[in-house]
Formats: C-alpha cells, structure tokens, sequence
C-alpha cells in the first residue's frame, strides 16, 4: 500500500454509506489497535469477533 494513503481510506469509509456491505469495519491502525467506525467502536470489536468465529460480547 501507500503509506501516506491513510487520510483517503480513512474518508473512503467515512463516506462508505453500505457499511455491512463494503466491510469498512476490517480496517484497524497500523499497531493493530481498533480506530473509528461510523457504527461505533462496539460494533467494530463485534463484527470482527463474528468473522473470526469467536463469541462476540
């Protein structure tokens, strides 16, 4: 990727109006850690645990 990418991808899915749909919840900062998600950070943590087969909390 670009490195210096981050500010387009960061509006590409703010702007992403079908977020179940274009999987915007996958992106996480570059330490691993969760950033912002329009459906919030819950949300994100849930969908990420359901994808990987764990049980979401």
């Amino acid at each position: 990727g670009k490195p210096k990418a981050c500010r387009a991808v960061g509006m590409a899915n703010h702007n992403n109006p079908i977020s179940i749909i274009v999987p915007c919840h996958r992106v996480v900062g570059a330490d691993g850690s969760l950033t912002g998600y329009g459906g919030g950070l819950a949300a994100k943590e849930f969908l990420l645990a359901l994808e990987q087969g764990g049980r979401p909390s």
